[in-house]
């Protein structure tokens, strides 16, 4: 999800669960180790649970970021092992990674000495034409006798060469059955899926059998679904917010945004979705996207498109 769970597009999505662990954009450690380190780490206290995911293939980089995860409060570190992008692959980290196990394995390592917090991998079932079971098998087995417990596993292949991250995430089929057959026969590991799930029902039938599920551009697209999340897979008792809640819950944080210096269209781009599928929907879309590009567009803004939402409910 890069470019997309940012810091700004994570403490939205808490207003609505207080359960659910985020994950961060991938953040790629010579970017880490080079670039804006604040930038790149800053989150806000009410995102936790959250995990800090890594792009590299470096054990040294790798072991010196997740050391700063960890000062910077994280609650988990997390090797990213499944993006087929082309950029990715440049830099030798991603899904290529899982054709070098033993070179995933000395990553985890060194994270593991870096840093008390639990280090996981995510991953697909197979590479290119290294899709059989045994592919993945020998990958996970190989990880987790470096100390890795927890494996998020996006159940489709990847191809590194022909297809396109998008298409990546919509040609492979979807192979559940090899992330359940994982389960088996690694019962004492943590598997979460990943990939082409859209509804709690489903999220519920795979928690029949495995250990958690992760939903990635699905809650971005309908942001609204995990506001269900917290009653009907945590058990919690609290009261769901509406959606003008959620808008409402933001607001202090815009504002505050606002006047570090932040620009409203980098916070409100990950919000047009919250209507989708309502009435009023596609006005509060139009309303944000093209006012939250003006120059000195402000807080009113949000209340503007919460005004264009209301005025297409019938009157009771």
């Amino acid at each position: 999800m890069m470019d997309w769970t940012d810091r700004h597009c994570r403490y939205f999505l808490r207003q609505m669960s207080a359960h659910a662990r985020l994950y961060t954009e991938m953040v790629c450690t010579p970017a880490l180790i080079h670039g804006p380190r604040k930038r790149l780490l800053q989150f806000d206290r009410s995102e936790h649970p959250i995990a800090l995911q890594l792009g590299g293939s470096d054990p040294g980089e790798l072991a010196q970021c997740a050391e700063w995860g960890e000062q910077w409060g994280y609650d988990e570190i997390n090797l990213n092992c499944g993006c087929p992008s082309d950029r990715v692959q440049e830099g030798r980290f991603g899904a290529c990674l899982m054709l070098e196990p033993r070179l995933v394995a000395q990553c985890v390592q060194a994270m593991r000495a870096a840093t008390s917090l639990p280090v996981t991998v995510k991953h697909r079932v197979g590479v290119d034409d290294s899709e059989d079971y045994a592919f993945m098998h020998h990958f996970v087995e190989t990880v987790a006798a470096a100390g890795c417990e927890v494996f998020i596993v996006h159940a489709r292949k990847a191809w590194l060469k022909g297809l396109s991250p998008k298409e990546n995430r919509e040609i492979p089929p979807l192979t559940y059955d090899l992330v359940q057959r994982l389960k088996q026969d690694f019962p004492q590991l943590t598997i979460v899926i990943n990939g082409g799930i859209k509804t709690l029902a489903q999220c519920a039938d795979h928690l029949q059998t495995l250990d958690g599920v992760m939903l990635g551009r699905e809650v971005y697209e309908h942001p609204y679904l995990l506001a269900q999340v917290d009653q009907h897979l945590f058990g919690s008792a609290r009261v769901a917010p509406s959606r003008h809640q959620v808008i409402e819950l933001l607001m202090p944080y815009v504002e505050r945004e606002l006047a570090s210096g932040a620009q409203l269209k980098h916070i409100t781009r990950h919000i047009l979705g919250l209507f989708r599928g309502q009435p009023g929907g596609r006005a509060f879309r139009r309303t944000l996207s093209e006012g939250a590009c003006q120059q000195g567009a402000s807080l009113e803004l949000l209340e503007d498109a919460l005004a264009d939402v209301d005025a297409t409910l019938p009157f009771a």
